[in-house]
């Protein structure tokens, strides 16, 4: 399919503005530029309440937001984390799509932040995002959540942190969660697929960005063995929650995001995966630029009023 119109007029936009690949910019520079995209958003929606708070790990305090919809209690519940690749990315950047997941599904969502590389390398930001949902079951009922009915969420980096989340909850029989919604997540530094070849450059995200990404956050080549790096190397993914895996035709990370779909379809997990052709990487959060983001998050609504409006699994 052909790109999106709006994507095409992104990229042209970012190009005649001179943006420097990633991979060729300093930490501060892809901070500052992740910091921009807010302007590529609606105006955020009006929510009931939001209220800033903040979870401790790692000896640090860390901060969350949490977004309260109209609506009676208890509350289902989504933790989001947001993208950036490990190295960039705030609460600020992702505030506007929170507000529209808290008032398009009527769950409170929880968006945190984690120490970010390569300041703090892996095992940091996986860590952080374990603390941060152990705050949700703590607190959330305090903001009128269910702490029972929760969904973990992430976009690219953040994709993955949630997908690593909802592992460890698994592997360390924290309470079960209702579903895992993994936005264009980057799974693996090593993975050789076509997509990592045909969207290389051009397409926001390249090949050399996303390997620049992983450098930051890796510590070593043998971090890339471990399933709270790369949740593709667990030994199993059975017994995870159900998963909502959403990708876009023109990115690099694209094959491997829908490789880890089909292996959570062959254990037995619950799994849908959607492909937004013409879309690319970014477009979650490009609500004014990119209109077609209203479909994403449309899919994502739907998954997380099925998931948390049923029974657990016990």
């Amino acid at each position: 399919m052909a790109l999106d119109s709006h994507a095409a007029d992104l990229i042209a936009g970012l190009q005649a503005q001179g943006l420097k690949a990633f991979e060729h910019s300093t930490v501060e520079e892809v901070r500052a530029v992740v910091a921009t995209f807010t302007g590529l958003q609606a105006p955020p929606e009006p929510v009931a309440r939001v209220v800033d708070a903040h979870y401790e790990s790692g000896g640090a305090q860390i901060a969350l937001r949490v977004y309260i919809p109209e609506g009676l209690a208890p509350h289902p519940v989504v933790l989001y984390f947001h993208g950036g690749g490990f190295v960039a990315g705030d609460l600020d950047v992702v505030d506007e799509p929170a507000r529209a997941v808290a008032n398009g599904t009527g769950a409170i969502v929880v968006a945190a932040t984690y120490r970010r590389a390569p300041e703090h390398r892996f095992p940091a930001a996986a860590d952080d995002a374990a603390a941060a949902l152990q705050w949700v079951t703590a607190n959330v009922g305090t903001y009128g959540g269910d702490p029972g009915n929760v969904v973990v969420m992430g976009d690219s980096a953040g994709g993955n942190l949630a997908a690593v989340t909802a592992l460890r909850a698994r592997d360390e029989d924290r309470p079960r969660l209702r579903g895992q919604v993994l936005i264009y997540p980057v799974i693996d530094p090593n993975a050789e697929f076509p997509s990592r070849r045909e969207f290389a450059e051009g397409y926001v995200i390249g090949a050399g960005d996303l390997d620049w990404f992983w450098s930051n956050y890796l510590r070593s080549p043998e971090d890339a063995t471990h399933p709270y790096a790369v949740p593709s190397r667990a030994a199993s993914l059975e017994g995870l929650p159900p998963a909502l895996v959403l990708t876009t035709e023109n990115e690099v990370a694209r094959d491997e995001a829908e490789a880890y779909a089909e292996a959570l379809r062959q254990a037995g997990v619950d799994t849908e995966a959607i492909r937004f052709d013409g879309l690319l990487h970014g477009a979650f959060w490009m609500s004014g630029a990119i209109p077609r983001s209203s479909e994403m998050r449309s899919a994502v609504v739907e998954f997380v009023k099925r998931v948390t409006a049923t029974a657990p699994v016990l």
